[in-house]
Parts: C-alpha cells; structure tokens; sequence
C-alpha cells in the first residue's frame, strides 16, 4: 500500500472524527478490526509483506488471538479523534481519546507502519506527533535483527528518518517541470507517497511510457499526478503488472543485499590490510633512524658513560653532533643492538606486507568491479550469480567450514576462535593431522584422517587452506606448521584459539585457497 493509497483511505476516514467506537474485532492473528458509529470497520491488517489499512460494511467477529490483540482491546478505548499521516509515508497513527469507567483508560495513539516486510502495529501513549513511549508493539524488533532500529515494549519510539521529496498534494508547475527530463517511471524517487504502482497508474494516466521523459508533455504528466492524488485507485491490468514488478524489484533488492554483504567485507578487509602496508611503509623512516643512531653507538660507544640517559655524537657527515637516548641500565652496544633489532624487525615486516600489496590491489579492484556490477545487475543475472555462487561454496559443517582433500580426507577450517578451540580440542582425534600458519593470526585446519598418514598432496592442500584462512591470505612462501592432535594444547588460562603445540613439521605454500 502506498502513500497517496494511504493518504485517500485517511481523507476520507477524517471526515467522521471524532467518532464512536463500538469495539475491537479480531479475524485473524494479524488482523485489527475497529467498528466505528456511521463509518463502519476500519480494518488494520498488519501481516508482512502485504500490511493494508481499509473502511468495510462487511460485518467481522473474532476474539483475540495473542497477547498483544488483547492488549489493543483492553486499553485503546475511547472515541477515535484523530488520525495523522507522516507527511505521505506509510506510517500514519490514530489518536483515541481514552473511556472513564470502572477502571479508567487513558487517551492512546495507535501507530501503523504500513511498511511491507517491516509492517508493525504499535500502542503509544498519548503525544503529538511520532514519537513516544511504546506501551505494546505487535512485532518486537531487537538489535540481533535489525542493527539500525529497535522497537521494543518500553523503549521510545522513533520515526523513519526524514527524507526530502516533493508533496504532489502541493506541488507548483515550476517543480513539476524541473521533472520533465526524468523517465516518468523515476518520477517516484522524487515525488512522495508514489511506488512502482502508482508510478505506473501514472504512466499510464499520462500516455507516457514508463523509461520515457515527458519533455514538452509535462503538463499532461503534471495533470495525471494531480488527478492521482484526488483518485489513487489503480486499474486492473496496471495493478497486476506493478505487482509484478513490485514482486520482482523486492526479489532483486533481497539478492543483491546478500550478495553484497560478503564483498563489502571483504572489501574493507582489504582496505585495512593495504592501510597495514602504508604504516609499514611509513615504519621504514623509523628503521632507518634506528640503524643511524645504532651505527653511531657501535662506532663511538667507548665514549659513552655507563647509566647515562641520553648521548651527543658527531655525526658521520660532519654536520654536527646527534643526540641519541639511552636505555641506563644497558651498554652502549646492547643499546646499538637493540636498535638494529627493532629496524630489522620493521623491514621485515614492510617486506612481507610489501610481497602482498600487488596481489592485495588487484583483490580490491576486482571487488569494487564487482560490487558495481551487481548494483547494475538485473534481476536474472542476479539470480544466476547467486546460483553459481552457492554452487561454489564450500560444504558447511555445524563446526568449521568443510573441504576434502585430493585422497578425500574431511578437512575443518575454524571460522572464528571459538570453533578453531572446538576443532583442536573436541572434535579432533589425537591422531588427526592439525595445521596452522607459522607466526600468523589464523584458523586451525582439522585433516580427519582416521589415524592413517597423508600423502604429500594432501600436506600440501591442507596447508594452503591454513595459509588462505590467515593473515598471510596472498603472500607466497608461507609457513605453515603441521603435526598430530595429540601434539597441540592450550596454555592454563589461554583464552580460546591459543595453543601451543610440538613435534611439528614446516611446509612452504602460497597463501591462495586450493583448486578443487
């Protein structure tokens, strides 16, 4: 139901407020029916995706279904004095004024979003405006289902965030013709209260094609938007087409989101791990300082004073004398080979991080490229790629990500700290093969061989796993350690994922999954 939709059946329930109430009535679990003296019901149907709000004569019975039905009949009371709409959104709420009696009920709102797969009817106490206390809600929505907008029982209401269109309710003829050079089927991006239905209706209504401007024909597109707004009903053939397409624009917008989520985070995974090669790249200025002020204490460190802070030494270039900090409770040379420690340890770290940036930029350009493809999919292409995509994905296990290896031994790749300490230390048999990246964070990659050994394509398979699910993902030349279950342990307090093990064996691979 759209906004202009919603708009009509609100107009036109104005013109009998305030008005009576006779009682609630309950067809179904997620039906609402208010009867109203000289309107009839006003029908609240609040069932994702296809919420609708209407005025029948048809006469509806039904008790309550569930807690929160019983809740609507026990406390919204009272005549219905109002009802708003936000702007022309789907979100509208009624204003009750509240019943005296035996036991008294206080003036109400009740808040409908009419919001498609987010449909939800709300109770909130009395205010103007949106926003508000929640007294009852009919779907409870917490941050483990939506990470952007909670609505609980208890907690403050808050509306959709704003959004600037324009009002065709009030809508000039100058802002009407800025329109004119958009296909009319776009005109619902920057008019309110138009979706792919009426969008449509008013294609037709103009004699317009849907991907066509109107150009000089905007004034007839500007009358068709004027005569939606007073008659937003939608004609048979227009209505099963924008179903269809409505249909088909969700259907799409649910594939992309999922097939986003796993490049948008790989994507920033890369970026991170490019923004590691920067910092590295910037550390190489702080190792060549080391080296120059550790030659220095190597060529002149029987002029420094044991204990002493810090040191003045003529610099090589006869430029002058550099100051140079001392560690007091070290020499002169031990202070010069901890410098030449601290260096060797940054060029290292540039040099490793440096052998993956090229592959590292071709991964990011390559999931940017195809992060714009799938804005720009269509939805067939859309369903093919998830397709292929499933097709692709590994077997999953209840713990690790599941493979097999060239002899067709099960190996169990730990996706977080949690299952890489269930595989080594629960699912594992002592003599199991274990894998892991020498001197990388990373998963712990289980080879289930039953006691039997492994052939060298299976090391070798099992150990690029290891490789690709560590921080060492691209690099060549990784080291990636294995041995026996029963040669693995973890440290008295260790948190989950520590280990330290023995008796292993090092094997060179690249950091890239397996074929196969």
């Amino acid at each position: 139901m759209e906004g202009l939709m919603l708009a009509r059946v609100l107009r036109d329930l104005s013109g009998h407020l305030p008005a009576r109430t006779l009682g609630w009535a309950f067809p179904d679990e997620t039906t609402a029916a208010l009867l109203l003296e000289g309107v009839g019901n006003l029908v609240l149907s609040y069932r994702p995706p296809q919420p609708v709000v209407f005025v029948s004569r048809e006469r509806l019975r039904g008790e309550p279904h569930n807690p929160f039905q019983r809740y609507l009949a026990n406390r919204v009371r009272g005549d219905l004095v109002k009802a708003e709409q936000l702007k022309l959104d789907r979100v509208f709420a009624l204003h009750f004024g509240g019943e005296t009696g035996f036991v008294d009920q206080p003036p109400t709102r009740l808040l409908f979003e009419v919001t498609g797969r987010n449909a939800n009817l709300l109770v909130l106490e009395a205010g103007g405006g949106f926003e508000g206390r929640i007294l009852q809600a009919a779907r409870e929505i917490t941050g483990s289902r939506n990470r952007f907008r909670t609505v609980r029982t208890g907690g403050v209401y808050t509306p959709p965030p704003p959004y600037e269109k324009l009002d065709p309710r009030s809508m000039t003829e100058e802002e009407a013709r800025t329109l004119a050079v958009l296909p009319i089927g776009k005109w619902r991006e920057r008019v309110d209260g138009i979706g792919l239905l009426l969008g449509a209706e008013l294609a037709r209504r103009a004699g317009v094609a849907a991907n066509e401007a109107p150009g000089d024909r905007w004034p007839q597109a500007f009358a068709a938007l004027r005569s939606l707004v007073d008659d937003p009903t939608v004609s048979e053939g227009v209505m099963q087409e924008g179903a269809r397409e409505a249909a088909r624009a969700e259907k799409a917008a649910q594939l992309r989101k999922a097939l986003r989520e796993p490049l948008e985070k790989r994507l920033t995974l890369v970026t991170n791990q490019l923004a590691d090669v920067a910092r590295a790249e910037a550390g190489l200025d702080a190792a060549a300082q080391d080296r120059t002020e550790a030659d220095l204490l190597m060529a002149y460190a029987h002029t420094a004073q044991p204990g002493t802070a810090s040191v003045l030494l003529p610099a090589f270039d006869g430029s002058g004398e550099v100051p140079v900090s001392l560690d007091p409770q070290l020499s002169a040379v031990q202070n010069a080979e901890k410098r030449y420690t601290r260096a060797r340890r940054r060029e290292e770290v540039y040099e490793r991080l440096a052998e993956r940036e090229p592959a590292l930029r071709a991964e990011l350009a390559e999931a940017q490229e195809r992060l714009a493809q799938l804005d720009a999919a269509s939805l067939e292409d859309l369903e093919a790629l998830s397709e292929t995509l499933q097709a692709e994905r590994p077997e999953k296990s209840p713990y690790g990500t599941r493979f097999t290896t060239p002899g067709g031994f099960e190996v169990l790749v730990g996706r977080n700290n949690k299952e890489n300490a269930t595989l080594t230390h629960r699912v594992g048999r002592s003599l199991d093969y274990w894998f892991h990246a020498q001197g990388y964070p990373g998963s712990h990659v289980l080879v289930r061989s039953g006691g039997r050994d492994l052939a060298l394509p299976d090391i070798l398979y099992a150990a690029r796993l290891a490789a690709a699910h560590s921080r060492a993902r691209g690099s060549s030349n990784v080291p990636v350690d294995y041995t026996r279950v029963k040669h693995v342990w973890r440290p008295r307090g260790a948190p989950a994922g520590q280990v330290h093990y023995t008796d292993q064996k090092t094997v060179f691979v690249d950091g890239t999954l397996p074929e196969g």
